[in-house]
């Protein structure tokens, strides 16, 4: 398997992701978790990071990271709201730095505002980019809409051809809603299709707000179940059945395994390998715990993370406050602490190795025995990892001989026979 190019944690220094628009977009995606956050600040709010902040963040991110290599992640809403200046500003302020650590750019984007420009600038100076596309016009366009309430097929794809046209590195995150999950072949074919060779698919999972978030003005309910009293269960319409995203990796790791390995790379599946080796998980949600990938507001606010962007959960302010000190906070306030909250039916569970209860924020559904905080989708996971384990312990053992992943392909096909060098 190729090297993913998925933007990863690192092991013993802090990972933040930077939100310099705020909540603003030029989309209305009718299942974003994040745009409705403008409740959470004054009316009128222009959610433009300025650059008192943005220098703040570069230097104390920079030199307080304990880390050789510093991965800056720029989110929204949409980030290219601030045009391509803004982070012309971001390489200059970053370039006084680059004696003392290699450091990357990551864009997070709908992709519908990029140009020439923008594509030109990306390339130059090495940003990798995470397109949202969600699969063909159909699926893309079921959620995806702007404020006239028009698809927005076609931007995202103009985007991607730019990207493609201009060699910038990129990969494709499709989020996986409740009729996307009934479809995994037509969007993965799609993508394949369209010469995407990353792609990452993300579980859309949201409950409907209780009294909590209506008090904040929110119609979603956000918070970790571990840390509400108010446990409300209820998802929307638009969130994916547990089972059937289970299906839905299952019949995309079919596909891939027999084909596509070495070729197309499908970050869901290089998270589950790394399990099976033995390292750490690249992704929060299956690492033993979270708590070091901060979230940082275009005001300065610093959070416990992306998806809890609450009062509750705010640390400080990063041109007033240490980022390690804020991270250290939120872990000693048990934010994070993911292995001793695990109901017995995860503790005992053969796969908890490669799940590790998923995302705190999902943690609200019962186990059988009607224990508090698993992992809404724990049927589906469990499901896809107890299928794959076989496929994965080969290629875990093909790389371990210093054989290509790719040799998985005939495996399943029918009896391998492989020449190992020298006769060994």
């Amino acid at each position: 398997m190729a090297e993913s190019k998925s933007i990863s944690n690192q092991q013993h220094g802090i990972h933040i992701v930077a939100k310099p628009i705020g909540p603003r977009c030029n989309l209305n995606c009718e299942y974003c978790f994040y745009l409705e956050k403008q409740a959470l600040f004054p009316q009128g709010e222009d959610y433009v990071m300025s650059d008192a902040v943005l220098q703040a963040y570069i230097t104390k991110y920079i030199t307080l990271q304990p880390t050789p290599v510093v991965e800056f992640v720029w989110q929204g809403g949409e980030p290219t709201l601030l045009g391509v200046d803004f982070y012309r500003r971001v390489i200059e302020l970053q370039q006084s730095f680059i004696d003392q650590k290699q450091i990357t750019n990551s864009l997070q984007t709908n992709g519908t505002l990029l140009t020439d420009e923008w594509c030109e600038f990306l390339k130059a100076n090495n940003f990798l980019v995470g397109l949202s596309l969600d699969g063909p016009r159909e699926i893309h366009d079921r959620y995806r809409r702007d404020y006239g309430n028009n698809g927005t097929f076609d931007k995202a794809m103009q985007g991607l051809k730019l990207l493609q046209k201009h060699g910038v590195e990129y990969n494709v995150m499709a989020t996986v809603a409740r009729e996307t999950a009934y479809q995994p072949l037509d969007v993965y074919r799609f993508f394949k299709e369209q010469k995407v060779e990353f792609i990452q698919f993300a579980p859309v999972i949201e409950r409907t707000g209780d009294s909590h978030a209506s008090q904040l003005g929110l119609k979603l309910a956000g918070h970790s179940a571990l840390d509400q009293e108010e446990r409300h269960v209820e998802v929307t319409e638009w969130s994916v059945e547990p089972e059937t995203y289970g299906d839905f990796l299952i019949a995309v790791f079919d596909e891939w395994v027999r084909n596509d390995v070495g070729t197309t790379n499908v970050m869901n599946f290089e998270w589950a390998l790394h399990a099976w080796i033995g390292n750490p998980s690249p992704v929060c949600q299956h690492a033993q715990a979270c708590g070091k990938s901060l979230m940082l507001e275009h005001n300065g606010d610093v959070y416990a993370c992306d998806h809890s962007m609450y009062p509750e959960y705010k640390l400080g302010n990063i041109v007033h406050d240490d980022p390690l000190a804020m991270a250290k906070k939120s872990i000693d306030q048990g934010f994070g602490a993911k292995e001793v909250t695990l109901p017995s039916c995860c503790t005992e569970c053969d796969v908890l190795n490669a799940c590790w209860g998923g995302c705190p924020k999902h943690r609200f559904s019962k186990s059988y025995n009607d224990e508090a905080g698993l992992q809404y989708l724990c049927e589906g996971y469990k499901k896809f990892f107890i299928y794959t384990r076989k496929y994965l312990h080969t290629i875990t053992q093909l790389l371990e001989t210093g054989l290509p992943a790719s040799y998985i392909m005939e495996a399943v096909k029918g009896p391998l026979v492989i020449n190992l060098p020298n006769n060994k």
